[in-house]
């Protein structure tokens, strides 16, 4: 990545910003400045032209801040690229070149790289030899004269031991190194296997609790995503997503339990379980919330046909019904850049009854009533960058 690919990168966004404004009027012509429904309906036409997608999360990234330190991926860049009318990221850059640019394809090799590559693999095939030829014995003719001469006579003979002596130390060396050799295997076993139940104490010592989970009012499985908070004293909380129609498998040493079970159409639920007697297999009861099943259903249902604006009207009035004119509406975003947004009643309410594909990833993630009414909504949009 050079410093010019930064600068083009700005000019795509420069771009991909007139692009939009070609057809659609956000509440900001300067594409840094949109936020909630503006990025939903530009998410959509990206769809729509490009055929991808990109998240929220990476739209407040790269978008949100200018100029940008790094790049987004190429598969992005592309997008991006293609939205605003150009065949690929390569292709704007070759048509945005700046003075004294050069642009490669970086697809094949120079004539000169391919050579300088076959010397590198000849001088490495072509390696000195190390080893050294084994010396011929030379023997030296007058000494052997000189030993064909000596006296026989004078020479001294060393008397031989008995053959029998020779065989019983022979037969009691062997007999010592196998002891050793059978010692040196039994320690090295005893080693493994004190190594073995080390590393796999947790497995052998722990054991495995199962919780399954059914909606109280229909006796059937739960068929909605469950978030299950594990808490462990002077430890941050393990956080668990189960989904539909799944069970909870919990493996661990440990005596007790305390989980905080919720969900987007079930009250919250906390259990506290003693796992010295507790059974290893539980069914676990979640009763519905009327109030969250409600803004869940007119969050996600589809208004499409020949009726549809009459449903939205009618959705409207619901969500007016239900929902307090002082209510508190948050929607969570994963950026490092852009965390939370604040949205009034109207403004959720029409995000909600708009038709879009981004609706389908809509996740209530806590909702706060009172008195009859909802005070409190913290809802999030999944990212899913691949989505078509």
């Amino acid at each position: 990545m050079t410093d010019l690919d930064l600068l083009h990168f700005e000019q795509l966004k420069k771009d991909v910003q007139a692009q939009y404004l070609k057809e659609y009027t956000p509440s900001y012509d300067e594409i840094s400045k949109w936020k909630g429904i503006d990025i939903i309906y530009f998410q959509e036409d990206l769809r729509k032209k490009a055929k991808g997608n990109i998240s929220e999360k990476s739209f407040y990234t790269y978008f949100k801040s200018s100029p940008v330190s790094k790049l987004p991926r190429i598969d992005m860049l592309n997008l991006l690229s293609i939205y605003a009318g150009y065949d690929s990221w390569y292709d704007f850059k070759k048509k945005h070149l700046f003075a004294g640019e050069l642009l490669s394809d970086e697809k094949d090799l120079s004539d000169e790289e391919l050579k300088e590559l076959e010397k590198t693999v000849s001088s490495a095939l072509n390696l000195p030899k190390t080893e050294s030829e084994p010396k011929k014995m030379e023997f030296n003719s007058e000494e052997n004269t000189v030993l064909q001469k000596n006296n026989i006579e004078n020479q001294t003979i060393e008397k031989k031991q008995p053959i029998s002596e020779i065989a019983e130390r022979s037969e009691i060396k062997p007999l010592k190194k196998n002891h050793q050799r059978t010692a040196w295997i039994a320690a090295t076993l005893v080693f493994v296997t004190l190594l073995g139940l080390l590393g796999f104490k947790d497995e052998i010592f722990q054991k495995t609790y199962v919780y399954c989970f059914t909606d109280a009012d229909r006796n059937l499985n739960v068929q909605r995503d469950i978030e299950i908070k594990v808490i462990k004293e002077n430890e941050s909380p393990i956080l668990y997503r189960i989904k539909p129609g799944e069970c909870f498998r919990y493996p661990t040493k440990d005596k007790t339990l305390k989980m905080q079970i919720s969900s987007t159409v079930y009250e919250d639920l906390e259990v506290n379980r003693n796992l010295e007697n507790a059974p290893e297999n539980e069914t676990i009861e979640l009763k519905p919330d009327d109030y969250k099943m409600a803004l869940y259903y007119f969050s996600i249902k589809d208004i499409n046909g020949e009726n549809s604006e009459q449903l939205i009207k009618q959705k409207r009035k619901q969500l007016e019904n239900l929902i307090s004119n002082m209510a508190t509406i948050t929607q969570v975003y994963d950026s490092d850049i852009y965390g939370l947004e604040t949205l009034d009643k109207q403004d959720y309410i029409t995000l909600v009854t708009t038709p879009t594909t981004s609706l389908k990833n809509l996740n209530v993630i806590e909702m706060k009533k009172d008195k009859g009414k909802i005070v409190s909504i913290k809802f999030k949009i999944s990212n899913h960058e691949n989505n078509k």
